[in-house]
């Protein structure tokens, strides 16, 4: 097994060999909280979900941050314009944000700083690269500290482009830089800015640049270098370009691998909300089930370009049923005692959090291949399809030892995309959806055994228990089996077991 991913920094794909063996750090960027989320910002954290999910599944202990942007030119803009405390504006939007994550089973990081709560860091951090000759206050006395991209000599490296053919950045007043390519690490408080925006610091009171806020939260929570930085491919530049440039003129390693996730477009053209054809999760989730919308997010090639149009829920839906028929279908025949058989055991557990009831030996080598690849999760998929195909043709055969091996092969597959289970719900809703299939199969091995003795007062005392829980029983000759049902009523009312016989 060797794990490969595309390095954006290098333009290829490479081993990934984690600087810590057994474990592995992932820091990707969140969202700037100045408005509801949309299908891109969807994206890009559950292509990191995906990720992180298999990092786990590989044996690696993870360590996540993703950070939220509570202070920037934006939020303050839009809170100014709709009459609110930035910080309020902010925080409304922190937990829309979250609760989208949460419904698409996104998994909380394990660190999510806010840049408001770590200033003192990047107080140091802009006072390493000034002793260092890397950064300047600005000449205008206006309180902005810059960074100074010539003194760099990798500036432009992460994507590959000439300083001198770079547009100048627009996120602080030029007058008083050196060079319009300068970008701001500190913004001195303007005075149209609300008091509670600013902090004091050295060089006047003000906020932090945007791209100083990662690379502070970064080395705070996973140190001068780590495995992976990820992002929306829309971050390249400026914003990842300049974070690698002012961390390693700081003198930290920093990333060692840079993985970026493609856009979502609309039908083929760039989501723009001035075209008012952004997809929101409202939106989303009212045409279809989150594992559905999971589903669609996750299926194409995290690099690739995501295109949504009106039917795309529908396909993904459609994949969905055809999984969940097979299983619904499978699980009727797969007994307590093989799963006991495949579920891993309690010591094996917490190495690799979601995935504590996935039977990870009945695990397809070619899903895993296709995952090791660049997570293609495309080729992926149609593995996990080919494997529900097979099964379904093992139940029409009633091939027992086939149908098994592709029942635990889907399960096992579907855990690792988070496709089984939502994993907020895995605990609650897909454990007790396992012990409820025991507990009822081992009441029906009971009734069997009644009926086999003809003992016909039993075998009806259990069917009218299960009838009042809402369990209708199907006999055939293969035996019986049972689904939920609305229709519940009185044993009273039920025929008796003899006159169905």
């Amino acid at each position: 097994m060797t794990l490969r991913f595309y390095d954006s920094a290098t333009a290829e794909v490479r081993d990934f060999q984690p600087l810590i063996p057994g474990q592995a750090s992932l820091y990707y960027c969140g969202a700037t909280v100045q408005s509801e989320p949309h299908i891109g910002h969807l994206r890009s954290a559950l292509v990191f979900d995906q990720l992180t999910r298999w990092l786990q599944f590989r044996g690696l202990r993870t360590t996540v941050v993703r950070n939220v942007t509570d202070i920037d030119d934006k939020i303050l803009a839009k809170a100014a314009e709709a009459g609110e405390e930035w910080w309020a504006r902010a925080y409304r939007y922190e937990r829309e944000f979250n609760a989208a994550y949460d419904a698409l089973g996104i998994s909380r990081p394990d660190y999510e700083p806010r840049a408001t709560g770590h200033i003192p860091e990047m107080h140091q951090l802009i006072q390493d690269l000034i002793d260092r000759g890397h950064a300047y206050p600005a000449t205008d006395n206006s309180g902005d500290v810059y960074f100074d991209v010539r003194s760099w000599g990798k500036y432009g490296s992460l994507t590959r482009q000439n300083i001198d053919d770079m547009q100048a950045a627009t996120d602080a007043d030029p007058r008083g830089k050196k060079d319009p390519r300068d970008f701001a690490l500190w913004k001195g408080r303007k005075e149209d800015e609300p008091a509670t925006a600013s902090w004091p610091s050295p060089w006047g009171a003000g906020r932090p640049g945007w791209h100083l806020e990662c690379s502070a939260m970064v080395g705070k929570y996973l140190g001068d270098a780590f495995d992976i930085h990820g992002g929306g491919l829309d971050l390249r530049f400026p914003h990842h370009e300049n974070e690698m440039a002012q961390s390693q003129a700081a003198g930290k390693d920093f990333a060692n691998f840079w993985m970026h996730n493609g856009l979502v477009s609309y039908q083929g053209e760039k989501m723009s909300k001035s075209i008012g054809n952004v997809i929101g999760p409202n939106e989303l989730f009212a045409q279809a089930s989150a594992r559905v919308v999971r589903y669609y997010l996750g299926q194409a090639h995290y690099r690739s370009v995501l295109d949504y149009s009106p039917e795309s829920l529908e396909e993904a839906g459609a994949a969905m049923r055809r999984i969940d028929g097979f299983m619904g279908k499978a699980a009727l025949r797969v007994t307590e005692m093989d799963m006991q058989d495949v579920f891993m055991p309690s010591s094996t557990q917490a190495n690799i959090g979601w995935f504590a009831y996935a039977p990870l030996g009945y695990l397809p080598e070619s899903f895993g291949e296709a995952m090791d690849d660049d997570l293609n999760i495309p080729k992926a998929l149609a593995v996990l399809h080919e494997a529900v195909r097979a099964g379904n043709a093992a139940l029409a055969s009633n091939d027992t030892d086939e149908l098994k091996k592709h029942f635990f092969a889907v399960l096992s597959m579907t855990s690792a995309l988070g496709l089984d289970a939502l994993p907020s719900e895995r605990t609650s809703s897909a454990l007790a959806d396992r012990a409820l299939n025991i507990l009822i199969n081992t009441r029906l091995a009971e009734r069997t055994a009644a009926r086999a003795a003809k003992d016909w007062a039993r075998s009806d005392e259990i069917r009218d228990e299960l009838a009042e829980a809402g369990i209708k029983i199907e006999d055939s000759a293969d035996g019986p089996s049972w689904t939920l049902s609305t229709d519940s009523g009185s044993p009273g009312s039920k025929a008796t077991e003899r006159k169905n016989s």
